[in-house]
């Protein structure tokens, strides 16, 4: 049995719906146990509950929060994050600062790690987010997956849409509610369906 984790922060349930996207494509593959995990929020509640994202948050209340248990316990890691200022959001960074003794340890080397991320302008810098994340994965040791070119919708230029070969990317257009859409839906699910293949190719 591979183990695939999804470990996600999301302000606007946006990167919440792709993590679901995730795992959808993840469970695709027999033999395959798929969970979900969400960082801890930092944002003070009233500013939350000002922006209207607490709301939102508590549609997926129920996701247990990740812990280093959540990391070493998988074979492959999904990471998802909204791109801040072409970097990942400052609370998928305070939970990664946390993994020092993983690293120490030598705890993730060999592990299967892949990342997916959306913005708000199709220029907002989805793939430097993606690249820079990689950056902690490698220093872990993680075996790193994207989504290859042979997934058509990435090659689609009849519509503006997100995806990218380092992985999966939604743009969201201010109080757009049908983002992420429908393609930047399969290329997570197909980006999920991957990571599990090659999990269970590895530790399955």
């Amino acid at each position: 049995m591979a183990k695939v984790n999804i470990i996600f922060y999301s302000m606007y349930g946006h990167i919440y719906r792709m993590a679901e996207a995730e795992a959808q494509g993840a469970k695709e593959v027999p033999g395959t146990d798929v969970k979900i995990y969400k960082v801890p929020e930092t944002i003070p509640e009233d500013i939350l509950i000002k922006s209207g994202a607490k709301k939102v948050q508590e549609t997926f209340r129920h996701i247990p929060i990740a812990t280093l248990d959540s990391l070493t316990e998988a074979d492959a890691i999904i990471f998802g994050s909204p791109t801040r200022f072409g970097m990942m959001a400052a609370q998928m960074r305070q939970f990664l600062d946390t993994t020092g003794p993983l690293w120490a340890g030598g705890s993730l080397v060999g592990k299967i790690g892949s990342v997916f991320t959306a913005s708000s302008t199709q220029h907002g810098g989805q793939e430097s987010t993606i690249l820079s994340f990689h950056t902690t994965l490698l220093h872990h040791g993680m075996i790193i997956v994207g989504v290859p070119f042979t997934e058509p919708n990435l090659s689609d230029s009849s519509n503006i849409h997100g995806g990218t070969p380092y992985g999966a990317s939604a743009i969201i257009p201010q109080d757009d509610e049908n983002r992420p859409n429908s393609i930047e839906l399969d290329i997570a699910r197909i980006q999920g369906k991957r990571v599990a293949e090659l999990a269970k190719k590895l530790f399955g």
